[in-house]
């Protein structure tokens, strides 16, 4: 036998036992985002196991201390609720030493004021494991603040829990507000997506026209735009400039996460080891997450979800029913309460489809729409 069919033929077996294909191709399909970013992390072949499992190593840990008796009931069957926050890193406070996010979750007192998050999503994970819904709710929707004990101590913004109480703050705030059990949490630092946007080489946006940003001192120029480092950071926190403001953020928050989303899946990402060993560098060191979600959890999620595409991630809001301005805290957002109900009784049955049927214009806009 020629030493070429040999080759041939040890190769043929070479690809049978990994399944029959190359692992980029087999894992291209493999969801990305906020939650999908993690199913790229851990869904690659055995060849990087021991990098991603180190690089899982290095993601930041919380632990939440809430009493299970004052919280819902967990979802039944396998479907998922995770609580994202996108946060910064926190401002330094005066006399005090710099410390992380997980130090300070970890301290008898948490830093009231320290750390922003002007970005709260609800990731559900349906039990069949074929679709994501990733519904954001309004930074100024206006709630009751519960504290990391469960206790309502105010009502004002909602993004006031996280500042205010921190992660348990933030979880209790939310499952009060929802009536739904968030299995999980994760931190993501939009500072992270400087470098994560620049990893991917470029994450393309559609602006339909241009505007300034007095806030940020940035002129959007009208048309299709390929935005990585600072710039991308700027598209995603502009607020001023934008024709309804934090309503505008929001979409363009999931826009952006939209866009990266495919970019990462794209075949010149996931076939370069030097692009993709970047991303996931990116990824776990601007992520935190609840100390009892495990890299072994993460992995078992990650390759259930396998299977998921791009177009089986839906972005869309939780529903308003308009603003009102508030004599202390100014501007708020108003839920529209009855279909916020339906909303979560959809989310919390695991029927996330025929609420879109019957609201199907709450899903995010096509990019030429989104200011």
């Amino acid at each position: 036998m020629s030493r070429r069919l040999k080759r041939e033929r040890r190769a043929v077996a070479g690809k049978r036992r990994m399944g029959g294909t190359p692992w980029h191709r087999r894992h291209r399909r493999l969801l990305v985002g906020v939650v999908g970013v993690l199913v790229v992390v851990l869904g690659t072949a055995s060849g990087y196991a021991y990098y991603l499992n180190s690089q899982l190593d290095n993601v930041g840990r919380v632990d939440t201390q809430l009493k299970e008796k004052d919280r819902p009931d967990p979802d039944r069957g396998r479907a998922l609720n995770i609580l994202l926050l996108g946060s910064d890193k926190g401002k330094e406070q005066p006399g005090a030493r710099d410390t992380t996010l997980a130090e300070d979750a970890a301290a008898s007192r948490w830093p009231a004021g320290k750390y922003r998050s002007d970005t709260l999503m609800i990731a559900h994970i349906t039990s069949d494991r074929r679709k994501v819904y990733l519904v954001s709710i309004p930074r100024d929707t206006f709630t009751d603040i519960h504290d990391q004990t469960g206790a309502v101590r105010s009502k004002q913004k909602i993004n006031d829990a996280f500042s205010e109480y921190g992660p348990d703050g933030a979880i209790s705030t939310v499952e009060n507000l929802t009536n739904l059990r968030m299995r999980h949490l994760a931190i993501i630092d939009w500072d992270g997506f400087e470098s994560l946007s620049s990893a991917v080489g470029g994450v393309p946006v559609f602006i339909p026209r241009a505007f300034y940003d007095p806030k940020q001192e940035v002129q959007w120029q009208a048309g299709q735009q390929t935005l990585k480092g600072k710039k991308a950071l700027a598209y995603v926190r502009t607020r001023y400039g934008l024709v309804r403001g934090d309503f505008d953020r929001i979409a363009r928050q999931q826009n952006f996460l939209r866009s990266l989303m495919k970019k990462m899946l794209a075949r010149d990402t996931l076939s370069n080891p030097i692009k993709l060993t970047r991303t996931l560098t990116a990824v776990t060191k601007n992520l935190t997450v609840d100390a009892d979600w495990d890299p072994g959890d993460m992995r078992a999620l990650a390759l259930s979800l396998r299977g998921v595409r791009s177009d089986d991630v839906t972005f869309l809001t939780a529903p308003v029913a308009g603003t009102e301005l508030d004599p202390t805290y100014g501007d708020v957002v108003v839920l529209d309460q009855a279909k916020c109900a339906e909303l979560f009784d959809a989310l919390r049955n695991d029927r996330m489809d025929a609420y879109l049927r019957k609201y199907p214009d709450d899903r995010l806009a096509d990019e030429r729409q989104i200011g």
